[in-house]
């Protein structure tokens, strides 16, 4: 049963990046940026519809490159906002009532495994609200933004680095978005506008290769980390490994 749909934005002007192609439409080993991150859902049989959010001036472009693919593919072309937020809610405004869960997943991280989906998914079926996130491994440092002078080295014990999707109950999304405006400005994603909502999110281990693309430097180790999965050879021993539970 096709019980999630999936919002893709990729409505931001693409500012830190730079160059003269916005990130979500950069050919990525063959394939758009946005389309690597879309094909991740649009195959599975519980995924709907996807979602894709483009900003106004780009949906002409975005129509004429990209029509075939989505009428193929089950993919809706929705205009975005002025902020993700928005564009966010103008997506969830198409998506049908009898859907029970809405994943929101940045268009420009393409590199989520299935696997990784999978338990996202099976997390959010359980609690209502899940997402992907990775433990933080790095010592932290905060840093004055004028002179870069640090003033604090932060305890990483508890913290996890925010991923995509987020997976949350369709009703729960619905209900966040329509009371955004009570919340304090300083929400940054999907997961932390339900929090404020008063419920709980769970986060679901991910991976640091299912990274978000925001440099150059990450769109060429994009291209790395996909050239080596698709270089990958075929195993041949009866040695027993198992890929999947890594012995």
């Amino acid at each position: 049963m096709s019980n999630f749909a999936v919002i893709l934005p990729a409505a931001g002007q693409s500012s830190r990046f730079g160059g003269p192609q916005k990130k979500p439409f950069l050919s990525l080993d063959g394939k758009a940026v946005w389309q690597r991150s879309a094909e991740l859902f649009w195959s599975r049989p519980d995924v709907s519809r996807v979602y894709v959010v483009v900003p106004p001036e780009d949906c002409e472009f975005f129509t004429g490159r990209y029509a075939g693919v989505c009428i193929f593919q089950n993919v809706s072309i929705v205009k975005g906002g002025a902020e993700r937020f928005e564009s966010v809610a103008n997506a969830l405004a198409e998506i049908p009532e009898e859907v029970e869960y809405v994943a929101v997943h940045d268009a420009v991280r393409p590199l989520a495994t299935p696997k990784d989906i999978d338990s996202v998914f099976a997390a959010a079926a359980i609690y209502g609200a899940a997402m992907l996130a990775v433990p933080v491994a790095d010592t932290l440092k905060r840093v004055e933004s004028a002179t870069h002078r640090i003033t604090e080295t932060v305890p990483r014990a508890g913290l996890w680095a925010a991923q995509t999707p987020q997976v949350v109950r369709r009703d729960w999304l619905v209900e966040a978005y329509a009371q955004r405006s009570q919340f304090p400005a300083t929400i940054t994603d999907d997961a932390q506008l339900v929090e404020a909502l008063g419920h709980s999110v769970y986060a679901v281990p991910s991976s640091p290769t299912n990274f978000k693309i925001t440099t150059r430097a990450d769109f060429e180790l994009a291209e790395l980390v996909l050239k080596a999965r698709n270089a990958k050879p075929e195993r041949t021993s009866n040695a027993p490994f198992d890929d999947e539970a890594g012995w």
